[in-house]
């Protein structure tokens, strides 16, 4: 009997937690840099212009770690 090959999943999941990782830092960072609260403006204020920049800037930064991992 032979046994299942774990490597590949135990790659995906690590890899997949350290994106999580990156994207959250980056996300904080440009929390920092801009000089007004987003989730705030998001949530609070309804500020749909913020919202898409935001999501943008997430998809950006989403692929651009998915390429780095991929290779």
């Amino acid at each position: 009997m032979e046994l299942i090959h774990t490597q590949p999943i135990v790659n995906s999941i690590i890899f997949s937690v350290l994106g999580i990782i990156i994207l959250l830092a980056a996300y904080f960072i440009i929390e920092k840099i801009t000089p007004e609260n987003t989730w705030k403006e998001v949530v609070e204020k309804n500020n749909i212009a913020v919202a898409i920049v935001l999501a943008a800037f997430i998809i950006g930064i989403s692929m651009i770690v998915s390429a780095a991992i991929h290779g």
